[in-house]
């Protein structure tokens, strides 16, 4: 399983409070209970901001050896600059998240639909300015994209092209880099709660395990993470998808453990 990270995107939901995590589970035991049954999670908070260093050490603290964090790049870099004048920005974060050390997984720059193809050597120019010792996956929601070099441009430099399942997108299988970064998402005006799975997602699902199978036979690193808004409920879409790769799942805690009277 070594060369296999599913989990989720963020950690920290209320609504998986009985669901996920046993009945009353504060939200400080979120973290630790989470590491018990994935080996990976995606931070999306950092897309709201840079955390503090303390809470990066945090993180890194409250989760076993192997774990792996993957964390999107601030929005600010990614949305509202546009990558342009990020060189500061994009230096904290980077320092800040390094605070992981072997932790530290992919860092993702998601970008939105209105960073179109016109900005493709901005894009490039900013990719040849990031630390060559860390890896990187770009996410890109306008489909006017694969008309360009995009993938030939991201293999040249081996930054990952982020493949997602998203409704008004194609699907995509391409391979640039040595690892593989996979991103089920949803639309998010069709779900409220996400204690369950209430939308069937199957077919899809099948589509990606015989991908994923495919990526692992090659010998790449997968990476993979599920949104609430794929399914309803995204720790029983990873813990199946893992259950069908013939994967084995820890049970759910029944209960929050108690710390012992000394």
């Amino acid at each position: 399983m070594s060369d296999l990270y599913i989990g989720t995107q963020g950690f920290a939901f209320k609504d998986w409070v009985g669901a996920f995590f046993p009945h009353h589970t504060p939200s400080s035991r979120y973290l630790e209970l989470y590491s018990r049954q994935f080996r990976t999670v995606e931070i999306d908070s950092t897309f709201y901001g840079i955390p503090k260093r303390a809470t990066v050490a945090g993180w890194r603290q409250r989760t076993p050896p192997g774990f792996r964090f993957t964390a999107k790049f601030p929005q600010i870099i990614t949305h509202q600059r546009m990558l342009k004048d990020s060189d500061q920005a994009t230096h904290h974060f980077i320092e800040t998240m390094r605070g992981l050390s072997d932790k530290l997984g992919p860092l993702l720059l998601q970008f939105s639909h209105q960073f179109g193809p016109d900005r493709f050597e901005a894009l490039m120019q900013y990719l040849d300015g990031l630390p060559s010792d860390l890896q990187f996956a770009v996410e890109i929601r306008n489909r006017d994209w694969y008309d360009t070099e995009i993938i030939a441009a991201l293999k040249a430099r081996g930054v990952a092209l982020a493949l997602h399942d998203l409704y008004y997108m194609p699907r995509r299988e391409a391979v640039t880099a040595d690892f593989v970064y996979i991103r089920w998402l949803g639309r998010r005006a069709d779900l409220k709660r996400f204690d369950r799975i209430q939308l069937d997602r199957r077919d899809e699902e099948k589509w990606w395990e015989k991908r994923v199978a495919g990526f692992l036979d090659r010998r790449l690193t997968v990476y993979g993470y599920f949104n609430n808004h794929w399914a309803g409920h995204s720790p029983a879409s990873a813990r199946g998808f893992l259950e069908r790769l013939g994967y084995p799942v820890e049970p759910l805690d029944p209960e929050p453990h108690q710390p012992r009277l000394l």
